[in-house]
């Protein structure tokens, strides 16, 4: 149990009251003392994540030539993480954020540090594999900050929504930075510098953000109730985010083959960046809405990238993407919000992990998809096809449980 986390919680609450009085919904987050420290040292944890993908993906396809092989690597990776990610996030709900963040990155570090060298060096497909399985480690940053705001704003409704949309824009900023960051040092540098500057960013950012003890949720009692997943309602809402996360992936390997060149990570950075704006936005607002609202926006604005990359103009496809993007954030606030009232709060950084890892999970497979189309369709723009049809799926499984719970 950390030394300050329920010493301080009582000021917070009687704060609370004046604090809603003046200032955005935003700046009221960060007049929590520790909030600043935290959400910086996260914010820089965070940014690898965008990169990390778009790095191997590059990486993988310079030096090997195949498209269908770097997304079967990062694929690889992301479903070794959707099986150990929970496990970390146990050990975290046990035993406390920073005594396990710290050396369960260093360990994801070494693996991309292995891709890294198999690569530089040339060596069989196979080690690409186990190098990239070895990243399955990473803690997930996202969770383990929703975890402190949850804590600390654990009687004030209103504020918890307005957390969960702000670490939807710094997810999506990390995604919107992160490609175009990564793209530009694989291309301007060499084709490692991408993972080698994300692995650095990486250790650095668990450093600082673990080193913030006073905002850390003090650990919980063990419990001997079983795995969130078993909790009403818990498994099709992963099956959501499940096929919400092929959204994910294959439109981004989709995008990195039909542009093909530097200009690729600015545009995916577009998609992030509607989904920051929308995230913002939609954290400002009294009422969540729905979750199949969400995903319906999303699988209609989802046929734009299609329609666009049709018309083989890279504007309208920047422009496209950009649009499509701003269902995105309202779609996983909401999501995780249903994923916070569904956890116990024993067992809060395990249930969000479930949820991030039925991300991973449905990356993966969209990864895998969207470069098998890019290498054998017709035409890159097929591959446009797999983001609606997953979110549209997303759509028939969140309809169904509705309407099982009524």
């Amino acid at each position: 149990m950390t030394p300050h986390g329920p010493a301080l919680a009582p000021r917070y609450r009687e704060a609370a009251p004046a604090r809603r009085r003046r200032g955005s919904a935003y700046a009221r987050l960060f007049t929590l003392p520790g909030t600043k420290a935290f959400t910086a040292g996260n914010l820089v944890a965070r940014l690898p994540m965008g990169m990390f993908s778009v790095s191997a993906v590059i990486m993988i396809a310079t030096g090997y030539g195949s498209y269908a092989l770097a997304g079967a690597v990062t694929a690889t990776g992301l479903a070794a993480t959707a099986v150990v990610a929970p496990w970390t996030a146990r050990l975290v709900d046990r035993y406390g954020q920073a005594r396990v963040a710290v050396p369960a990155t260093a360990l994801a570090v070494l693996g991309q540090l292995a891709l890294l060298l198999c690569v530089h060096f040339g060596a069989p497909a196979w080690t690409l594999f186990v190098s990239y399985a070895a990243t399955a480690t990473a803690p997930n940053t996202g969770g383990m900050s929703r975890a402190r705001w949850a804590h600390l704003y654990r009687d004030d409704p209103a504020a918890r929504h307005t957390a969960n949309a702000f670490e939807q824009a710094v997810d999506e900023l990390c995604f919107m930075i992160g490609p175009v960051l990564a793209a530009f040092l694989c291309s301007a540098l060499f084709p490692e510098a991408g993972t080698l500057a994300g692995a650095v960013l990486f250790l650095g950012g668990v450093l600082a953000f673990a080193a913030q003890r006073s905002t850390e949720p003090p650990v919980a009692p063990r419990t001997s109730a079983g795995s969130p997943l078993r909790a009403p309602g818990m498994a099709p809402l992963l099956a959501v985010f499940l096929a919400t996360g092929a959204v994910f992936g294959a439109m981004e390997v989709v995008t990195l083959a039909y542009v093909d060149g530097p200009a690729a990570g600015p545009v995916l950075a577009l998609q992030a960046a509607g989904s920051c704006a929308a995230g913002l936005a939609y954290g400002r607002v009294r009422r969540a809405a729905g979750l199949a609202g969400c995903l319906a926006a999303m699988a209609a604005l989802m046929t734009l990238p299609l329609l666009a990359a049709t018309t083989g103009s890279l504007p309208a496809l920047a422009g496209a993407l950009l649009v499509a993007g701003m269902a995105t954030a309202p779609t996983m606030v909401t999501g995780m919000g249903l994923v916070q009232r569904l956890t116990p709060p024993a067992q809060l950084n395990e249930g969000m992990t479930l949820a991030v890892t039925a991300l991973l999970g449905g990356i993966a497979a969209g990864s895998a998809t969207g470069g098998w189309a890019a290498e054998h369709a017709p035409t890159a723009a097929y591959g446009y096809l797999a983001p609606p049809a997953a979110a549209g799926l997303a759509l028939v499984v969140c309809v169904a449980w509705v309407r099982r719970r009524a």
